[in-house]
């Protein structure tokens, strides 16, 4: 019996009922021998961690465009507090620990850079070439995984792992109810739905640690009940959401938050959108942003050849706009403004 059996067999003996196994996983789009120690979900770990869009969120803005102080989060730091926000969560309840670390560490790999201000950006300027077409980042992370990354191999994933990253977010939208009706467009697997919470738990206690960080908000002005029902420091806020996650997840078919938690954590989200995400501390940064984000893809439309894998003959207008699409989204903040400047600056002010 291989390390990886041992492995299979223990998952089936120690988890819950409920958890994905990888023995039992829907499998990859590609088939290909099994590795002798890691299980199929360890290994789609390993493939998000080695590839070279995760390496890339270091230098990709999580909120604050260009921040002068070290202690802001980028998209990559975004992601490991994720990661082990769910990982929390999924062994308190046992379930596969390993699925879920592979797509909290995948879920933002399609994010562009200049954090929501570039993902609007480009959704704007690519609907001028494709009215037809769309721009989101957890969409263009499945898209990273499977088709984009490894020369356009893609990293061929199990199906469980990009389902998740597929269906991590929920936008502006509220987290579900328990009670409610249950949306169709939420992960199939419950590692893929702590994922979805942990993303939204993480996402809405630093960003307000670095909105205070930044003197954008102060702690008097978050919403005062949601202070009360959740507490008053970052890590009383953390622990009191994902503890009241795993309560009314335990017994339950579905991931979910108590009723008082949930409202609070949606109002925080709501006031997020209102008085942080909006203009990042410098509303003229974001008209910056739209500049640089479609002065570029307008300069690849109509210069493909400087496009990484160059002009490609007898191609549409809507395929071009797919490959810049695709190009701009995995850029890094400062590969973007190089680009900027390499393109539209004269030469004589460019060191200046």
């Amino acid at each position: 019996m291989t390390i990886r059996e041992q492995t299979e067999e223990l998952e089936a003996q120690l988890l819950s009922p409920r958890a994905a196994r990888a023995a039992h996983s829907r499998g990859r789009d590609r088939d290909e021998p099994k590795c002798p120690l890691r299980t199929d979900f360890q290994r789609d770990r390993d493939r998000i961690i080695h590839c070279k869009s995760f390496r890339r969120l270091t230098y990709k803005t999580q909120v604050f465009i260009a921040p002068e102080q070290d202690h802001y989060r980028t998209r990559l730091t975004h992601t490991l507090e994720v990661a082990q926000i769910a990982r929390t969560i999924a062994r308190a309840l046992r379930l596969n620990e390993d699925l879920t670390e592979a797509i909290a560490l995948g879920h933002d790999l399609g994010h562009t850079p200049f954090g929501h201000a570039g993902e609007e950006a480009l959704d704007q300027v690519y609907r001028r070439f494709d009215p037809d077409a769309h721009f989101s980042h957890w969409e263009q992370s499945r898209r990273v995984v499977e088709v984009l990354e490894n020369d356009g191999r893609g990293l061929n994933l199990t199906w469980e792992t990009r389902d998740g990253i597929a269906r991590h977010s929920k936008g502006q939208e509220d987290l579900p109810r328990a009670s409610a009706r249950l949306p169709a467009d939420l992960p199939t697997t419950l590692e893929g739905k702590i994922v979805m919470f942990a993303d939204r738990i993480a996402y809405v206690n630093h960003d307000i640690d670095d909105a205070i960080r930044a003197g954008l908000i102060s702690l008097p002005d978050l919403p005062q009940r949601c202070l009360r029902v959740l507490g008053e420091t970052h890590s009383q806020r953390i622990t009191s959401m994902v503890a009241d996650l795993v309560e009314h997840t335990a017994d339950g078919e579905q991931v979910a938050m108590g009723d008082e938690v949930l409202a609070a954590t949606n109002e925080l989200k709501d006031f997020l959108f209102e008085r942080v995400y909006g203009g990042a501390g410098a509303p003229e940064g974001l008209e910056k942003v739209a500049e640089v984000v479609g002065n570029l893809f307008r300069y690849y439309m109509v210069n493909p050849e400087d496009l990484p894998s160059g002009r490609s003959a007898g191609e549409t207008a809507k395929q071009l706009a797919r490959r810049v699409c695709d190009h701009v989204a995995g850029m890094t903040d400062r590969y973007a403004k190089q680009q900027f400047i390499a393109h539209f600056l004269p030469e004589d002010w460019r060191a200046a």
